[in-house]
């Protein structure tokens, strides 16, 4: 994550997003650097936005929890999501049921055990 976190700073302060920048802010933060890791990370990032990727992270959260769920689905995840939600609500129901039937309405931690 801190790979993530050295190229995000970059990012910010407008430096190039090459293997010795993100080294350099690395070492400066006393991590142990992965050339390896390094270089994968330039070669992840480019042809990356970043600045679009922030952006659209950051509002696809807010977005997903306001309207629900996406758009470009049709509703046909939210219905299966909320057929298996009615499904498990309507076993849970049968199960208070059931334990209400079998206990004499038992008292204290015993009836937790048995």
């Amino acid at each position: 994550m801190e790979y993530v976190y050295a190229a995000l700073i970059l990012n910010e302060t407008g430096e190039e997003i090459n293997e010795d920048n993100i080294t350099g802010v690395l070492e400066a933060a006393g991590v142990d650097v992965e050339e390896s890791r390094v270089k994968a990370l330039v070669a992840a990032l480019e042809d990356v936005d970043i600045e679009e990727a922030i952006e659209t992270a950051a509002a696809a959260p807010a977005a997903g929890a306001a309207a629900g769920g996406s758009a470009d689905d049709g509703g046909s995840a939210d219905d299966d999501d909320n057929e298996e939600a009615d499904e498990a609500d309507a076993a849970d129901e049968a199960d208070e049921d059931d334990d209400e039937e079998d206990g004499d309405g038992g008292e204290g931690l015993g009836e937790l055990f048995g």
